[in-house]
């Protein structure tokens, strides 16, 4: 699990909550939280400030790209 995801879930919120509030459809969340289509960066500060309630000192490199690179590579979902 993506810690996209994982904060999204520890917020109690379902991917259409989400896409409601960055005014999207829920496939188009959907695609978004799998890494399938990327965020525009005003929806990463949406999400950030989102999160924040959970973790104050959560960063955009936390959310979006910590659990992609691990020693230089990407992570194939190991």
């Amino acid at each position: 699990m993506n810690y996209l995801k994982g904060y999204r879930i520890v917020l109690g919120l379902s991917q259409l909550d989400m896409a409601k509030k960055l005014d999207i459809s829920r496939q188009a969340y959907s695609e978004k939280e799998r890494g399938n289509v990327s965020f525009k960066d005003n929806e990463k500060m949406e999400i950030l400030e989102m999160y924040k309630q959970v973790n104050p000192n959560i960063s955009l490199y936390d959310i979006f790209f910590a659990n992609k690179v691990t020693n230089g590579f990407e992570n194939k979902g190991e």
